[in-house]
This record gives C-alpha cells, structure tokens and sequence, in this order.
C-alpha cells in the first residue's frame, strides 16, 4: 500500500484559511474598558473585541482605570473640602 503523493499547499488552500487576527492596540484595550464600565458597547465592537483582546488585558487595563477612577474621586473630594 503506498501513499498518494504529497502536493504543496496551493494559493487556493491559503486564501481558504484566514489570517489570525490582529492583536488590540492599547487605545483599543482602553476604549473597550471605558465603555464597559458604562455598559454601552455595539455588539460589532464586542465581537471584535473577543478575537483582539486577551482576558488578562482587560483585568489589568480594568484594575488601572478604576484605581485612576478612585484617585480622581479622592482628590476631587479634597478640593471640595478645603473650599468649603
């Protein structure tokens, strides 16, 4: 029993299978991380999002825009404060 011969890969087969996709910018990271935390996203965005950004992007971006949300708060608070 032999096998049949081996062919290259032919353009055909390549154009068959699509690229990998990109991976997200950190602006794009950001951006997906803002709108979520106001619970608006279009489901276009959210799907290309699910390809282009890894989970642990969105925990670490996640963690750093809310502790920059807690910073923001607190001084706005102490400005508040000392002019009153």
């Amino acid at each position: 029993m032999t096998e049949p011969p081996r062919t290259p890969p032919s353009e055909h087969d390549a154009a068959a299978t699509p690229p990998p996709p990109r991976q997200a910018t950190l602006w794009q990271i950001v951006g997906a991380v803002f709108w979520s935390f106001f619970g608006v996203r279009k489901g276009d965005a959210m799907r290309r999002d699910t390809v282009t950004i890894k989970p642990h992007q969105v925990i670490i971006v996640g963690i750093l825009i809310a502790a920059g949300l807690v910073v923001a708060l607190l001084i706005l608070v102490r400005i508040i404060t000392r002019n009153a």
